[in-house]
């Protein structure tokens, strides 16, 4: 022992100068939960003295208790009392971002839980950071379709997701802007197009009615939106939708088209054209009885049977560039035709008033 090297304090204190340097604020600390009491919370940070963590971060401490390990951000140094202020809320927010970071570069799949919605879409935390699902980004199966005058159904149907588990990917995320926007249509853009990869025009399908809307019905078919157009929903005149299907309801349709990331879909070629039937008795110059359905300036429309309507334009009507169709007709007024032209191809027939 007597042959020992002798250690100075400046040796002692150079070797041990990460345990005894100060902190300061913006560090990143560790230690070990020495109480946890009604209004704040200890943690022992070894040579780096004691800190505290104030209650009001109880949501980010909920489950601590003595003994455990814990990472925490400095807030102040040194306070009057001797301690050093923590916060867990800024680490966790911290290595949430550097999480969200990796997520977000390796276009990983995460599973989220809406807390709450607005028309705009649904607000989530993942990772103790608050984000947003746009109503723009979620897929076919949940995207709420419905009129654009339906503000309240919008926003029911969106918070009928609230507390549901969705699977998204991270699309765009900024630690400096406090942004995080999730996509459910990107997490499930890979499957789609194998699921696209399996369908053809002329493939007869089934889905389910997702939104019902002024100019045709919108349809989940496998996780892959379908829009039947209006003019697509029946070989007869369709006023309104609405008539014909509702949300919810399974019906099977036709694909007429494929497009980038929709089908255009049809009920009615399902179904064998009634006009063709219809129009096998009518020749040129025969006589037919019809009812006025439509009143335009260029002349009037004429339901002659159910599935055939016909036109009498205004050249029919008088000579002269005064003439007026709604002097002439009345609407649902019954009157006798005289069948001027058929065209089957273009499934037009033209008419005139029977003399």
């Amino acid at each position: 022992m007597a042959n020992a090297k002798k250690i100075t304090m400046d040796e002692l204190l150079s070797a041990n100068e990460d345990s005894f340097k100060k902190v300061i604020a913006g560090d990143t600390v560790k230690g070990t939960v020495l109480s946890v009491k009604k209004h704040e919370i200890l943690v022992d940070l070894g040579p780096q003295g004691v800190g505290l963590v104030p209650r009001r971060e109880a949501s980010f401490a909920r489950n601590l208790k003595i003994g455990d390990e814990v990472s925490a951000s400095v807030i102040e140094s040194e306070m009057n009392d001797g301690y050093v202020l923590l916060s867990l809320r800024k680490a966790v927010k911290d290595k949430g971002w550097d999480e969200i970071q990796e997520k977000l570069d390796n276009a990983e799949t995460v599973e989220i839980v809406p807390f709450d919605a607005n028309r705009g879409g649904l607000l989530v935390e993942y990772e103790g950071i608050r984000g947003f699902l746009p109503v723009s980004q979620l897929s076919a199966e949940h995207y709420p379709r419905v009129g654009s005058a339906d503000k309240d159904e919008i926003l029911q149907r969106l918070n009928s997701l609230v507390g549901k588990s969705i699977k998204v990917r991270i699309i765009d995320a900024s630690k400096k802007e406090n942004k995080l926007i999730f996509s459910e249509k990107e997490a499930i853009r890979d499957g789609l197009a194998a699921r696209f990869a399996e369908l053809k025009v002329g493939d007869t399908i089934k889905g389910v009615v997702t939104g019902v809307v002024d100019f045709g019905v919108f349809v989940n078919v496998d996780g892959i939106e379908g829009l039947i157009h209006i003019s697509e929903i029946s070989w007869e005149r369709v006023n309104n939708p609405a008539d014909y299907v509702k949300v919810g309801d399974t019906i099977e349709a036709k694909i007429i088209a494929i497009d980038k990331d929709r089908l255009s879909l049809s009920m009615k070629q399902l179904v064998e054209d009634p006009w063709i039937s219809e129009v096998e008795g009518l020749k040129k110059g025969s006589k037919v009885e019809g009812t006025i359905t439509r009143i335009t300036p260029f002349g009037a429309f004429v339901q002659i049977s159910p599935a055939v309507e016909a036109l009498v334009h205004v050249s029919e009507l008088g000579e002269g560039s005064d003439v007026d169709p709604e002097k002439i007709f009345t609407l649902n007024e019954r009157k006798d035709f005289k069948v001027l032209d058929i065209d089957k191809e273009g499934r037009k027939i033209s008419l005139s008033i029977a003399k």
